[in-house]
């Protein structure tokens, strides 16, 4: 079993390899700026982009944004998940800190559905680094659009499980208790007040999403054990003024050769490695975006394998959905 799962993350991580040459992607010999042009999306296609992670706290998001700008790795990290469900706590910490994988991702195996979900919704995912490295401005702005309608709609207020304040002109959203993390609940389409399209081929992963336009809350993520590593929760941040993500108290850089920065052109990169210090944003030679050519929802779902690791891990549905407006704890939750 364990031979045919590295398998087929193999052959899940050479399609999305395959993805990239120009001529799967149909990257043209339009000039750079043209086709940076062409790719860059608008404030309604971002909130649709954010919507699914607009009301977690900020450093969760942070470390989403980061994360997806390394799809392969998230494919690798949520794979080698499942295939050490015994590793708990301290432990867990210790066999992930000797992986390969960016802060990031590593950060990110402290929610395994958070990582499973960007996994299962590979194609979204891309697409959410693509608009992180290219957008990053309009991206938090997106965010900031979010939780303002979520507010106005009863659905962002203080609870037992997050602390919501306004700082400036930004909501800011942190945990209540330092050492454990609650991941809200809640149907990303209705959440907001007026609806917000759907974005293509999108799965509801289980214990992440309950539908109603109402928030619920699961078990909460211990992340004590994981503060004497340097890519845990601790490290990672906002500063909404500057619309910069934080890691260790400086802004993030992404070195993903995967996907492209399209603010500059310095030739073609090898697909998997990491840049450079002096390069932040690995660059592909005219290619608009790395994962522009799934589109929304395309190619990269096929390679999903939804039903060998979607509903394997089970969750656990407490008090369920409450409607109306507010937090409310005790909803769906994983851990």
């Amino acid at each position: 079993m364990n031979r045919i799962k590295k398998l087929l993350t193999v052959f899940r991580c050479f399609s999305l390899a395959f993805a990239l040459t120009p001529a799967f992607t149909g990257a043209t010999d339009q000039p750079p700026a043209q086709q940076a042009a062409a790719a860059t999306q608008s404030a309604e296609e971002l909130q649709q982009l954010v919507a699914p992670i607009a009301l977690y706290p900020d450093a969760l998001v942070a470390q989403i944004l980061a994360a997806t700008t390394y799809p392969t790795e998230v494919v690798e990290a949520d794979r080698w998940m499942q295939e050490h469900p015994n590793l708990k706590g301290e432990d867990l910490g210790k066999e992930v800190d000797k992986q390969p994988w960016d802060p990031s991702v590593k950060a990110l195996t402290q929610f395994p559905s958070v990582l499973a979900n960007l996994d299962e919704n590979l194609s979204w995912t891309s697409s959410l680094g693509d608009a992180y490295v290219n957008q990053l401005d309009d991206v938090m702005q997106a965010v900031q659009v979010l939780r303002k309608r979520a507010d106005d709609a009863g659905n962002l207020k203080n609870n037992d499980q997050m602390r919501v304040e306004t700082q400036g002109q930004s909501i800011v959203i942190e945990p209540v208790d330092p050492e454990v993390v609650y991941v809200p609940v809640y149907d990303p389409w209705l959440v907001y007040g007026a609806p917000v399209a759907i974005w293509p081929g999108w799965y509801p992963y289980p214990g992440l999403y309950i539908a109603g336009p109402g928030v619920s809350f699961g078990f909460g993520f211990g992340i004590g054990f994981y503060g004497g590593f340097g890519w845990g929760w601790h490290h990672w941040g906002f500063d909404w003024g500057h619309r910069a993500v934080v890691f260790n108290h400086t802004a993030y850089i992404s070195h993903s050769t995967t996907i492209a920065n399209r603010n500059s052109y310095h030739g073609h990169t090898a697909f998997g490695g990491r840049g450079s210090a002096a390069a932040p944003h690995a660059q592909f030679n005219g290619h608009p975006g790395a994962f522009s050519g799934f589109g929304h929802g395309g190619v990269a779902r096929g390679y999903s394998f939804r039903g060998q690791s979607s509903f394997g891990r089970g969750f656990s549905a407490g008090g369920g959905f409450h409607g109306g407006g507010g937090f409310h704890g005790g909803g769906g939750g994983q851990r």
